[in-house]
């Protein structure tokens, strides 16, 4: 349940963090080095179990402690050593028993520890998340991996849960925080499982340099960092709380992209909807309600919606060709697309859900006890 990565000098450290005004105290220790000396070595550490969020001072002297630390067994500045903590809200973090592992941590590392990296960050996590893509940028190979951790209370408003991503491409801080802003902005900010942000969302990318290999404003390397961070934003939807069906809302026609997306979150969050999907019902009433209710420009009879192939309303009332027995026969898959046309413009988006089912229920029932 804990984990230390080590960056070589250097390293470009760039990161996107919640916006939730109740944010963790390593958050808010993230946020204030990020930015600062790119020179010498880096680490990341995190803890799974305690969020270390909503514990006043306390949380600032155990994201300090666990620094220091991390500086006496590493030789990494404390200034350079970015903290991550995740689980129940509200309980001190026993820093002093995580302190007693470093030692042991920083012994045990290996290049090839990524995937254990991967599951000691877990927390109601079914599964370990990882994604990594090689490209080939002037002859030279770039390579790019990420781990997540992420199931419950994601609606991302930045990044998403905890992510970590790693990259040997030699890059500056400002074009990567650049980019990585962008690519969440196309990934991790559209999903959502439960539409609630977490205190403790924290997306940190490291880039080491030791390709060679400089890939500013090289097409290639965004469209690899896109990959990466589309796989592992789909995982954490996959792997949804109680999920059973993988759920893709596909807005076009709104008057422009920002509607669209308002209308896409709108129905990704929508309890009526994600039930409905849960108990396999084609009710695609609830997707009218869900572009009602967005706030986006829309019209009665412009709207048209489609579950997969099957086309279900248009024009402001049910489609001619539309069957209830297709929509049903549809709804047994895992994987369920709702495409909702406007009608207005040419605003698009996309978002990522899962269903609502009663084991979403019992786990967060249960979650403290």
């Amino acid at each position: 349940d804990v984990m230390l990565a080590l960056l070589t000098p250097g390293s470009t450290i760039a990161g996107v963090f919640t916006r939730s005004a109740t944010r963790s105290a390593n958050v808010l220790d993230c946020q204030e080095k990020l930015g600062g000396d790119q020179t010498g070595p880096a680490a990341i550490f995190v803890n799974s179990g305690n969020s270390n969020a909503f514990t006043g001072k306390a949380g600032t002297g155990s994201v300090n402690a666990i620094s220091d630390a991390i500086q006496s067994a590493t030789g990494v500045a404390s200034n350079r050593v970015f903290t991550s903590s995740t689980g129940v809200i509200g309980e001190p973090l026993p820093h002093d028993k995580i302190i007693a592992k470093i030692d042991e941590l920083h012994t045990a590392q290996h290049a090839s520890g990524l995937h254990d990296a991967a599951r000691a960050i877990m927390t109601t996590d079914t599964f370990a998340k990882g994604s990594t893509r090689q490209i080939t940028i002037n002859g030279k190979t770039v390579n790019i991996a990420g781990i997540a951790k992420g199931s419950g209370m994601i609606a991302p408003d930045m990044a998403t849960m905890l992510v970590y991503i790693f990259t040997d491409a030699a890059i500056g801080f400002e074009t990567l925080q650049w980019l990585l802003t962008e690519q969440t902005n196309k990934t991790f900010n559209n999903i959502t499982v439960d539409s609630d942000t977490s205190t403790s969302d924290t997306l940190l990318v490291g880039a080491t340099g030791a390709s060679g290999v400089d890939v500013t404003g090289n097409d290639n390397f965004a469209e690899a960092l896109h990959a990466v961070m589309l796989d592992l934003s789909h995982q954490v939807v996959r792997d949804g709380e109680g999920a059973t069906k993988f759920i893709t809302i596909t807005v076009t026609g709104a008057e422009n992209d920002a509607d669209a997306r308002k209308v896409a979150m709108a129905t990704a969050n929508s309890p009526l909807v994600k039930t409905a999907i849960a108990g396999e019902d084609p009710n695609w009433g609830r997707v009218v309600m869900a572009v009602g209710k967005s706030g986006a420009k829309a019209d009665r009879d412009l709207l048209a919606i489609s579950f997969g192939d099957i086309k279900v309303a248009e024009n402001g009332w049910v489609s001619p060709t539309y069957s209830e027995d297709a929509g049903a026969a549809y709804m047994k898959g895992e994987d369920i697309t709702i495409n909702v046309d406007l009608g207005i413009g040419s605003g698009t988006s996309t978002a990522w859900t899962c269903d609502l089912t009663h084991e979403y229920i019992r786990i967060n029932a249960d979650y403290r006890s």
